[in-house]
């Protein structure tokens, strides 16, 4: 069984001025540890696929199964229970909350978890030693460039040692250099056995996968590597 099977998914948004079709019965399978990029113009289903696969969203038929949990049929409040023990989100904006410091940030998926704040503390600090952010741990975001947030941001991904880690054009707000270096953490996290999910419009970024989709409106058109999908 593969860490990761989307069979048939189709997910249907309605609006207003009518039902807009987001994905339309995409299948691919994803074994744990793979690094997975997936590309594509706006409103190529990229995000949306993300969602549904980490459990944010539903869809409107088929099924997705990550490590053996059929998502569909979980509760709401189980649903929440495995985002926060299985996965990790980065996103294009860091969204750090601004009136908090790089530590507190990156402390606050641990809050609601009964382990002592000790333990707690010790786990924020490994995972700013690991992106190498430790140093600015008593700063406020405004006070840190764009590379660094972003740090932050992954730092606060991993500090529940998630086993899939979802990057949503992670870099897309950088300079070349940041962007570059969230791409080796990246590497280095697949490397330690995490599961990677990325996305990105540039074609270098999404190029450091070892399996690549490219995906239009609403489909996999295409994939390049080991493996395979369709939809």
């Amino acid at each position: 069984m593969p860490y990761i099977n989307v069979e048939s998914v189709t997910k249907r948004f309605e609006r207003p001025e009518g039902a807009v079709l987001a994905l339309s019965e995409v299948s691919l399978t994803i074994e744990r540890g793979e690094f997975i990029g997936i590309s594509g113009p706006s409103g190529a289903g990229k995000s949306t696929l993300f969602n549904i696969i980490s459990g944010l969203d539903r869809c409107t038929s088929g099924a997705v199964t990550v490590d053996d949990a059929e998502l569909s049929k979980l509760s709401t409040d189980k649903l929440a229970l495995f985002r926060r023990a299985k996965v990790g989100f980065v996103f294009q904006s860091s969204a750090l909350l601004p009136a908090l410091t790089v530590f507190e940030n990156v402390m606050l998926p641990l809050v609601p978890i009964a382990v002592p704040d000790a333990d707690k503390r010790a786990r924020v600090e490994r995972a700013l030693e690991a992106v190498n952010i430790a140093h600015r741990a008593s700063h406020l975001p405004s006070e840190l460039s764009g590379g660094e947030q972003q740090r932050t941001a992954i730092a606060r991904a991993v500090v529940n040692d998630p086993e899939l880690i979802l990057a949503d054009e992670p870099t897309a707000d950088l300079d070349v250099d940041n962007a570059t270096n969230i791409i080796e953490l990246l590497e280095q996290l697949n490397g330690a056995g995490k599961t990677i999910l990325l996305t990105s419009h540039d074609a270098s970024t999404v190029g450091a996968a070892k399996r690549i989709i490219r995906m239009e409106s609403g489909k996999i058109v295409e994939w390049q590597g080991r493996g395979r999908g369709n939809g």
